[in-house]
């Protein structure tokens, strides 16, 4: 393993990867940038910039990409993921022959594969060679894209089971105006990331309908109550859910007008179809798919998600936005702080 982090490998260059590949770039690592579509790669190697997801935002000329997985992971001292959760396993299974030993990897992906419902860190288990598996790390937080590309300050959190090597993660990505903090619980802080944007399209239903801030804060906070309970009956530990990758990421995509799963909710509560939404839209908005994990994962677990089931039936099943908050507020009284 690396004492010292300078070249790294960036396997996503949607917004996202695009946005820590820069800001890796300009610290000064040798960073190498995988995307998929020629035409992005040309782009960035040939005008320095991510015009499909990143416009308008200059690449520092240090920033290679490639369209070759194998050149992507090369002679690196580690290797940054953030490609969005319904691709990641074809994506790793593709990368897998290109790793010959333990290679540190970092999942920056904020999702649940939908048809296992397994968090990322799994699918990479299933997908990667298993010496690598303890050099897992997954980083999240309240982090828009363009806000970091901007250079505006933004907290994230690190998570892995290495102490020392999440260590060295933390001194390659913190900057003045990046500052991250390190943990291990790989769980929660996954839980957190994923969770969040499903809390994102109903709190974008609740602004679509126009019914107000109070509804809006009594959403994110009974979602957080959902997470939470759903976190701790997976192991995770409840307090993640109080730091940046839990209500932070929550609070952030909820309310922040560049969420894409909040605009989505937005959509839907003022009546437009989620197919034709999606239709319309380049980037992805995980909450879509992750909705579906979630509610598996909460049968699964036996735990109580009343939102998540509403927006899972305002998605899938055609139930009306306003049905759906009207059976959510004429549930059976509870106690705030009961089980369910």
């Amino acid at each position: 393993m690396p004492t010292t982090i300078n070249k790294i490998g960036v396997i996503g260059a949607g917004a996202w990867g695009t946005a820590l590949a820069k800001h890796l770039a300009e610290k000064g690592l040798e960073v190498r940038l995988w995307a998929y579509e020629r035409d992005v790669v040309d782009a960035i190697n040939s005008s320095h910039e991510n015009s499909a997801f990143l416009k308008g935002i200059p690449l520092p000329p240090g920033l290679t990409a490639t369209s070759s997985l194998g050149e992507a992971v090369r002679n690196r001292d580690g290797v940054l993921f953030a490609v969005p959760s319904h691709l990641t396993r074809s994506v790793l299974h593709q990368l897998a022959p290109s790793i010959s030993g333990p290679l540190p990897f970092v999942c920056a992906t904020k999702g649940i594969e939908e048809d296992t419902a397994k968090l990322m860190t799994q699918v990479m288990e299933d997908e990667l060679p298993p010496s690598m598996h303890r050099s897992f790390m997954v980083l999240s937080g309240p982090s828009f894209a363009s806000e970091l590309s901007a250079g505006l300050p933004t907290a994230v959190c690190l998570a892995g089971t290495d102490e020392q090597l999440v260590r060295w993660f933390q001194s390659a990505l913190i900057t003045p105006a990046f500052r991250v903090y390190v943990d291990a619980d790989m769980i929660g802080v996954q839980l957190g990331g994923a969770l969040k944007n499903v809390m994102a399209l109903a709190a974008g239903v609740i602004d679509g309908l126009n019914l107000g801030l109070n509804a809006r804060a009594a959403l994110i906070t009974r979602g957080l109550a959902e997470i939470i309970r759903l976190g701790a009956a997976m192991g995770a530990d409840p307090r993640t859910f109080y730091g940046l990758s839990g209500v932070g990421d929550l609070v952030l995509t909820c309310t922040g007008t560049l969420s894409r799963n909040h605009s989505v909710g937005v959509r839907l509560g003022k009546g437009e179809k989620l197919e034709a939404i999606l239709a319309g839209m380049q980037a992805v908005a995980e909450g879509v798919r992750t909705s579906r994990a979630a509610f598996t994962l909460a049968r699964r677990y036996q735990v109580d998600m009343p939102i998540i089931q509403e927006i899972n039936a305002v998605l899938y099943d055609g139930k009306p936005c306003s049905q759906a908050v009207r059976d959510l507020m004429e549930r059976d009284a509870k106690s705030e702080k009961g089980r369910t």
